[in-house]
């Protein structure tokens, strides 16, 4: 990838002056219930700068960055997963790749979304529309990738992230993310966070295996999953809170969370970035054959420009390379 440079002095700034970009894995309730917070400040601007994004694509694609973002720490071994939204707004949707090793990359299907009236607030319905939303996943061993697709109609992107893992992974889920901008449509801010409950044969208790995964909740059961609702739910913006630096990341975790004894197992960095790279575009342009280069000199086209559509690197070669 060709990192794009981020112009805004005083925006380079501020970020300096912001804790590192970071995701850290928990587990609390006596391993009942696992999850992760992923500052993400650094993460969002270099997609929008990768990208060129204005406020309102910025904020779409960010939002459903952050929470590929936090894919990464559900992957077994050496994963890469895939996610398409295809949505009948005027969005019309976005790809994102996730990567076991630590990196998203991905764009909009639309990166000049139609605006036709002020925004009186950050409702995605009529951008996002009704669509579906596709987890494909590749383990180097895989002959094909393990899919799954569902139908969703929130319009809001971590709601449907949530929704996913409760239709497809019959896992109780739950994601926030958060895209925070100045007056000046600076994004000062970013964060995200998702909390899953395990099955009962999880766990750290003594019982757990002895328990069936399917029976019925029992009423300290649902009182659990009422209880780590509820804390999820107080959770004030994490954009809001990563811009003002009044507290950081470990804070937030054990300060909403504290009845149920969070403990903080790993930190990880995440970063956007793209594999792409001048050789393999390169290659792929030496193997072209020999009537489609003979076409590229009838057109002009020297030098030849391709445009990396994961990240918005442009590379150039010259004709005399191909």
């Amino acid at each position: 990838m060709i990192k794009a440079e981020i112009k805004d002095k005083e925006l380079r700034e501020h970020l300096d002056s912001l804790e590192a970009d970071k995701l850290r894995i928990f587990t609390m309730a006596d391993g009942r219930v696992r999850g992760a917070l992923f500052h993400g400040s650094r993460f969002v601007n270099q997609l929008r700068a990768q990208h060129n994004l204005g406020i309102l694509e910025t904020m779409i694609l960010g939002q459903a960055g952050l929470c590929a973002a936090l894919i990464i720490p559900m992957m077994k071994d050496r994963e890469h997963t895939v996610i398409k939204y295809e949505g009948t707004g005027s969005a019309e949707g976005y790809s994102l790749e996730a990567d076991s090793t630590g990196y998203v990359r991905g764009y909009l299907y639309n990166e000049h979304i139609p605006v036709t009236k002020p925004l009186e607030n950050w409702d995605l319905k009529e951008f996002l529309g009704v669509g579906n939303l596709t987890f494909s996943r590749v383990h180097p061993d895989d002959k094909y990738p393990q899919q799954s697709t569902v139908d969703v109609d929130d319009a809001n992107i971590a709601k449907d992230f949530a929704w996913y893992f409760s239709q497809s992974e019959q896992l109780k889920t739950a994601f926030n993310t958060s895209v925070q901008f100045d007056k000046q449509g600076r994004v000062i801010g970013a964060g995200s966070m998702y909390l899953q409950v395990m099955p009962k044969t999880g766990g750290t208790k003594v019982i757990g295996s002895q328990v069936d995964s399917h029976q019925e909740e029992d009423a300290d059961e649902e009182d659990l999953i009422r209880r780590v609702e509820n804390a999820f739910t107080a959770c004030p913006s994490l954009g809001q809170l990563y811009s003002e630096k009044t507290v950081d990341s470990e804070d937030i975790i054990l300060g909403l969370f504290r009845e149920f004894s969070p403990t903080i197992t790993l930190e990880r960095d995440i970063i956007f970035d793209c594999k792409c790279n001048e050789e393999i575009y390169l290659n792929y342009l030496k193997n072209l054959p020999a009537k489609e280069k003979e076409a590229m000199k009838k057109d002009g086209l020297d030098p030849v420009e391709i445009v990396c559509r994961n990240c918005g690197s442009v590379y150039r070669f010259p004709l005399s390379d191909i």
